[in-house]
């Protein structure tokens, strides 16, 4: 890849800022964070309220750091499991030596948590892994939910295609869920063996949970996994927003009236890469630039002290074009790819509280995707409708036990309308599903809990009914360690593609059995997991009867899935370091598609490791991060070797950088970041294409050896600064 000249010139500029002093009236803070019982307390984030200065304590608890403003200020100190307090302070010039004691936020907080299969990436959780704002500074994750998630452990490096494929399970058999609610359509539409990133900004989220498996019967049509996002609740103050980066621009706008009980506000971003390849050459040919259009709006309002609705809604067109050589003609002839979408999402939820013990939660959602695609001489046409309703109600019971149920409903329509010069096909089907949930968590004390629950689940479409049983069990090992298990049969509907061709297919099935021992204590947290999955009834496209083609799709296919990952984050050891480091080891083969015999399938591999470093340098308020991932090659279909899958792609291995800066520019809050991914530019390969003889094949790779990312980010009306300050 050509060297970037633009691009190391403006990087050089943003380093040469970053580097210059501040110059204002300085008041040096000192002092010592303990608990309750005197003993210090390390990595607590101590900083004046609504400023840029503050600083973590060390090992001794002890901090200093110079404030920049004067006159009265708000001193706060903050640390996970504990209250966060604030102390008024007059910063004149004069130096300040205060002491302070943080008390434990909760007795709740020493009671056993079920964590089998799950990793929170929320800021109230004590089970956290991933905080938002650390999906943001991942290296080489470029802002992208998906992108953050592959560096925990479970996840694949699938780089050719859209989704999160964990445990040995198919992207499809991942769903995305907010504010309770599926979401059809969560990721881009693309073009073939080019991956394409998630449609929602990280920053909508207030918390996000990854569940690997065995999660709770609240969810369900999902075999592998489910990603559950939660958008922030009521802003804290009005305030707008402005993003210029090198492949777009974004605006934003949130307004909170004056009775803090309501707001309203929204965005919109427009992405064209064209200018991006102009000066980065890609590797495939685009014959039309692909382009990114979109908007939302939200809606919040607080009823009463417990009660809020919330909306959400999302508008989003793309297009683009992609050309290749055709590896069976010894022409010149190219294959064309072009795309047009239009993606459209609705979210309407409301929770209250009906008294002291009960709890309810109604939610509705609409959303509808048209892929537009001229794929050579074919004109496809797939859309999709989908309408949710849910419920559900909440019990306490006792101080932490509680018993939940509910009922959802969806109603799902496909259209696929496809036709060239000589013939015509429209297919057309409707699903009504409908689920009943009931599950309940029993805490038999404050160190043993069992969550013992199920859901029943029917398709007018496939005309069959399921009942899922799920279970989990989880007990305190000591103060700040804890076991779990967890068991479950997780169902799905067969991909669209194939209930339009045979509409009385089975649900496909996959059974979890997980145990799990993780630490969590003083900014350190280790996990580790073995699982094993069986998959049963899984779609079979190869013909039992050569004489009826119709008859080609079954449900004979089976698998399994089965090993270990392990997850060590550290945010104690090295001040203003922090790190983490996740290994996987999975073992997996079915049969399934168009497999003649159980192997191991295209997007597995058995070992994948992540080590992700971010490095904060608080006097000038900079992070700067890293990130490495390996894994092992991947199986892929050569029709040369009479052993079906029986070759494997070289190591994967790509290392990605990033650098941000935080600046206030009058009443703007800016960030500033540059990143590189796949700093070394390694050629990652994902598999081959292969000509129909067999004699050509071509490799499938990313479609530059280098992604450069250039953006400045700015926020008026809400101080991000102590955001930046939390998280480190």
């Amino acid at each position: 890849m050509k060297s970037i000249y633009p691009i190391s010139k403006i990087i050089l500029l943003l380093f040469l800022f970053v580097g210059s002093e501040r110059i204002s009236a300085q008041t040096k803070i000192t002092g010592k964070v303990t608990d309750g019982s005197k003993h210090p307390l390390a990595g607590v984030n101590v900083y004046v309220k609504d400023s840029y200065d503050g600083t973590s304590t060390g090992a001794d608890g002890s901090f200093s750091f110079m404030a920049a403003d004067t006159g009265k200020a708000t001193l706060v100190a903050s640390m996970i499991t504990f209250e966060k307090i604030e102390k008024q302070v007059v910063l004149q010039g004069k130096d300040i030596a205060i002491n302070l004691v943080l008390k434990e936020s909760s007795n709740q907080l020493k009671t056993v948590v079920i964590s089998a299969g799950t990793m929170e990436a929320s800021d109230e959780k004590k089970v956290t892994i991933l905080k938002p704002l650390d999906i943001v500074t991942t290296a080489g994750a470029q802002g992208d939910i998906t992108g953050a998630l592959k560096t925990l452990p479970g996840t694949q490096q699938v780089g050719e295609s859209a989704g999160l494929f964990v445990r040995g399970g198919t992207g499809n058999e991942t769903k995305t869920i907010i504010d309770g609610m599926v979401v059809a359509n969560p990721y881009f539409s693309g073009a073939p063996d080019i991956a394409a990133r998630g449609r929602f900004s990280p920053f909508l989220f207030k918390g996000t949970v990854f569940s690997t498996g065995g999660y709770s019967a609240q969810y369900g049509q999902a075999m592998s996994s489910a990603l559950v996002l939660e958008t922030q609740d009521l802003p804290e103050s009005s305030s707008a927003t402005a993003a210029i980066s090198s492949v777009g621009v974004g605006v934003g706008i949130n307004k909170l009236f004056k009775d803090s009980t309501t707001s309203v506000g929204g965005d919109f971003n427009y992405t064209n890469l064209g200018p991006y390849y102009n000066l980065v050459p890609q590797d495939v040919k685009m014959t039309q630039t692909p382009i990114f259009t979109g908007g939302s709006l939200n809606f919040r309002q607080k009823v009463d002290e417990t009660g809020i609705l919330k909306f959400y809604g999302y508008v989003n067109t793309s297009q683009l074009g992609v050309s290749r050589p055709n590896l069976d003609s010894t022409n010149g002839y190219m294959d064309n790819f072009i795309l047009k979408n239009q993606n459209y999402y609705t979210n309407l939820t409301f929770k209250d509280n009906l008294n002291g013990k009960w709890k309810y939660y109604l939610g509705a959602s609409y959303s509808y995707n048209l892929d537009d695609i001229k794929p050579d001489n074919l004109h496809v046409l797939n859309s999709n409708e989908l309408a949710q309703g849910k419920v559900l109600f909440t019990r306490s019971i006792g101080n932490l036990s509680l018993l939940r149920f509910g009922g959802e409903y969806q109603d799902n329509h496909d259209i696929s309308d496809i036709q060239n010069g000589i013939y015509h096909s429209v297919y057309n089907i409707r699903d009504e599903y409908t689920a009943g949930i009931v599950e309940t968590d029993i805490f038999l004390s404050s160190k043993i809990v069992a969550r013992i629950g199920g859901r029943y689940e029917y398709s007018s479409l496939q005309e069959k009914s399921n009942i899922a049983p799920r279970t989990s069990l989880a007990f305190k090992t000591s103060a700040n360690g804890q076991i779990s298990l967890a068991y479950g049969d997780f169902y799905e509907r067969p991909e669209t593609r194939y209930l339009l061709e045979k509409p009385s297919l089975n649900y496909e099935r996959a059974t979890h059995y997980i145990v799990n021992y993780q630490v969590v204590q003083e900014q350190r947290t280790f996990r580790i997991e073995a699982y094993y999955k069986k998959y049963q009834d899984l779609v079979t496209t190869l013909p039992t009867n050569l004489q009826n083609l119709q008859d080609s799709l079954h449900n004979n296919g089976s698998g399994y899935a089965q090993g270990i990952d392990i997850f060590w984050r550290d945010k104690k050891t090295f001040r203003n370091w922090d790190y983490w480091v996740s290994y996987s080891y999975l073992d997996t083969k079915r049969q399934y598609i168009n497999y003649p015999e159980v192997a191991e399938p295209i997007f597995a591999t058995p070992h994948t490791a992540s080590l992700v470093v971010k490095r904060f340098i608080p006097s000038i308020l900079v992070n700067l991060g890293a990130t490495y991932t390996y894994a092992t090659g991947r199986p892929y279909y050569n029709p040369n070797n009479p052993v079906f899958l029986g070759d494997r792609t070289p190591e994967y291995s790509k290392l990605g950088f990033t650098a941000s800066y935080v600046r206030k520019f009058g009443k703007a809050f800016s960030v500033f970041v540059i990143g590189v991914d796949n700093v070394l530019g390694t050629n990652n390969i994902y598999g081959y294409r292969y000509s129909t003889d067999g004699t050509r094949s071509a490799p499938i790779t990313a479609t530059a050896s280098r992604m450069y990312f250039i953006g400045i980010f700015m926020s008026f009306g809400i101080d991000r600064t102590q955001d930046v300050l939390n998280n480190n």
